[in-house]
């Protein structure tokens, strides 16, 4: 059958805030678009109404989850498939499942779209409670072989179809590697400012480079509840006057970023198959990252990426400075980062995603004729 002309309803956050999952389902939805898709796009993280809700920690999600609720059922209504962007934790039990049952409810498939660097651990502690939703999907897909493992393990099968990167926005430049160290180096970290991103271990790095390169800059691209305690920390380690806490990136002012950037720093302690570092490396952006989760799937330690244990800055310094100190080799592993991300791009992805819904839409009896 021919797939585009479907019409998909596609659950998931949209930004703000500019999360890997949020840019993913933006990205998505405008790619599905423009394949010719009529995509209904039921967000799960739509703004507080009224605004004054948002400071009732206690009953804010029914605000928001009643009306969210009301939107699945009315679009399993008018959709052919519901591809759901899922994730650990609350946001499983509080928007993945209910799609998943009122997909089921109105007799239409369901594609769960997992993401998260936390699978293992939250399927630990929850399975029992994920596993009659989760059963009832059609199809499971993840990012990364990282996340295959982890479904495999519990006995579900999935397919992997990659993030998608666009490489018309993330490019790579000249970078400065073959003219030697530079004296002033600029380095990045593009996470949220939250406790599994681990910013501190990224500070304590920088303030151990700053031994080697006095004049080294630090860009902190994020937001969360650890930005206080991070500036005291900056403050401490005696180079608060080298750190910019840029608060929010949008995707344009990102890309920007990423160019003016000589490495990216990655050290979280959970990660699936972060963009970041994919955005970074499509833009020529050595990556030095942590070894946790997805990211040796996704990178190839010495060849594409270095990588370290979490929590050890001194590790992270070491590498920094391995990189900083020999260009020859830090450009041998931009070039090769940049040839790695060719695959993300949506060309390639677009044949694996379309696969899958072509053969659920093949077992549906609702046509496109009943949902005009």
């Amino acid at each position: 059958m021919s797939v585009p002309g479907a019409r998909i309803g596609l659950v998931g956050p949209l930004p703000p805030p500019s999360g890997g999952m949020a840019n993913q389902t933006l990205q998505l939805s405008n790619l599905l678009r423009e394949e010719g898709f009529k995509v209904d796009l039921i967000q799960v993280n739509r703004p507080y109404r009224p605004g004054w809700v948002a400071r009732l920690k206690g009953v804010r999600a029914v605000f928001r989850l009643v009306p969210y609720i009301a939107h699945l059922w009315a679009s399993a209504g008018r959709v052919q498939l519901f591809h759901i962007m899922a994730n650990s934790g609350w946001s499983w039990h509080l928007f993945a499942a209910p799609a998943i049952w009122i997909a089921k409810l109105r007799g239409i498939p369901v594609i769960v779209n997992y993401r998260g660097g936390e699978a293992d651990v939250f399927f630990d502690r929850d399975f029992s409670s994920v596993r009659p939703s989760l059963s009832r999907a059609d199809a499971i897909i993840v990012p990364s072989g990282f996340l295959d493992a982890v479904f495999a393990k519990r006995g579900f099968p999935t397919r992997i179809v990659p993030n998608i990167i666009d490489l018309s926005r993330f490019q790579a430049e000249a970078r400065p590697y073959a003219l030697g160290p530079r004296e002033s180096p600029h380095l990045i970290v593009t996470r949220n400012l939250e406790l599994i991103y681990d910013n501190a271990t990224a500070l304590r790095a920088f303030s151990i480079v700053r031994h080697a390169y006095p004049a080294a800059r630090l860009t902190l691209a994020g937001t969360g509840p650890e930005r206080s305690a991070l500036e005291k920390l900056a403050a401490g380690l005696g180079v608060a006057d080298a750190v910019v806490f840029s608060g929010r990136v949008d995707n344009e002012r990102m890309a920007a970023l990423y160019r003016s950037a000589d490495l990216m720093l990655n050290p979280s302690l959970a990660d699936n198959m972060p963009i970041s570092v994919l955005e970074a490396l499509a833009s020529g952006v050595p990556v030095v990252t942590t070894n946790v989760g997805g990211v040796p799937y996704l990178v190839e330690h010495e060849k594409t990426a270095l990588l370290v244990p979490p929590k050890n800055p001194e590790a992270m310094a070491e590498a920094v400075l391995l990189l900083l100190n020999d260009p020859v080799r830090a450009e041998e592993i931009r070039q090769a980062g940049i040839d790695s991300v060719r695959q993300y791009a949506w060309p390639n992805v677009r044949a694996r995603l379309l696969h899958v819904y072509e053969q659920l839409l093949a077992k549906t009896s609702r046509s496109m004729a009943d949902v005009q």
